[in-house]
Parts: structure tokens; sequence; C-alpha cells
């Protein structure tokens, strides 16, 4: 007889765990299970590195004593954050977080200019930050601006004129020359 000793790290397990008796060339088969948000990192079989097949491994015509380790690692997703000009978004470009993890994007318009539009993987929200619970898939998060606009109301009473009359859109930072 032989024997095969299998171990786990944190996060998943092996079955059967430990040290199983195994009878000169017969097999034994041995199924890795991560736990929720993991995934196998490693199996090491008699110090080497060897791949599950659906996941499991199997011994076949055992003639001496072996030994299959496994380690898992926490999945990870991507939130890739964009914004376009006159305002920002924060952190930006892609960000890595784990299964279950959290992240809060903030948005900040620039001088003179409003969120035009703020998308969560392509649905609009309101506000200007937004947070990420519980993560687990990948998400996207967007942000636009427009320009702040003003009106200018102009009226004249009798006997003379203003030109424009009226109401008037101005944008931030611009200007408007009325005739009276």
């Amino acid at each position: 007889t032989f024997t095969i000793t299998a171990t786990a790290g944190s996060n998943g397990t092996i079955s059967p765990s430990g040290a199983t008796t195994v009878d000169y060339g017969s097999s034994q088969t041995y199924t890795v299970t991560p736990a929720t948000g993991y995934h196998v990192a490693s199996v090491l079989v008699d110090g080497t590195t060897a791949t599950l097949t659906a996941g499991s491994y199997t011994f076949s015509n055992v003639t001496a004593n072996h030994t299959i380790a496994v380690t898992f690692a926490i999945d990870t997703f991507t939130i890739t954050a964009t914004a376009g000009s006159n305002g920002s978004i924060t952190p930006s470009g892609t960000t890595t977080v784990n299964y279950g993890g959290s992240q809060t994007y903030t948005v900040t318009p620039a001088t003179g200019y409003h969120v035009d539009s703020l998308l969560v993987d392509g649905s609009p929200i309101s506000g200007t930050s937004f947070t990420f619970s519980n993560v687990t898939a990948n998400h996207t998060i967007a942000v636009t601006f427009a320009i702040d606009t003003f009106t200018i109301t102009a009226s004249a009473g009798a006997n003379g004129t203003i030109s424009p009359s009226g109401t008037t859109t101005v944008n931030y930072g611009t200007s408007r020359t009325y005739t009276v």
C-alpha cells in the first residue's frame, strides 16, 4: 500500500483530505472545491505544478507515495471609470476589486461645469458619487460634463428698445452685449 497526502490552503477544500492509503496499482481521485468568491491558484502534485480536470485530479496506477497540495486565491473584478472633458472621476481608469469588496467613486466637475450624465453599467444615476458594494462582477462608471448656463432677461419700458430683448441663454464665463 501507498499513502497519498492531500492538503488544501484556506478558502477551499480537497476531498479526501489528509492521508489516504491506496493499494498498489489502484487509482484515487481528489475533488477540489474553492469557497465562494475564490478560485484554484495552484495545484502541486509531488511538488510539480499540475492541472485539474473538471475540478478533480486522479492518481492512476499508484506505485509510490504521493502528495497533492492546492491553494486558493480570491476572485477579482475590474471597474473601469471614465470621465469626459471639463471634470474628473476619482479613482479613474481601471481599478481591481476583490470579490465582495467595495469601491467608491467621486465625480468633480470643473469650475463652471456640472454633471451632464453619470452612467453605472450603462444605466443613469444621479449624484456626484457612487459606491459599488459587494462586487461580484466587472463594472463600468462613466461621467460627462456640460457647461453651466444662465439666462439674462432683458426688457425695455415705453419710448425705447433693448436689443436683444427677451430671454437669452449665456454660457458660464462668456459675455453678452446689449444695445439700449
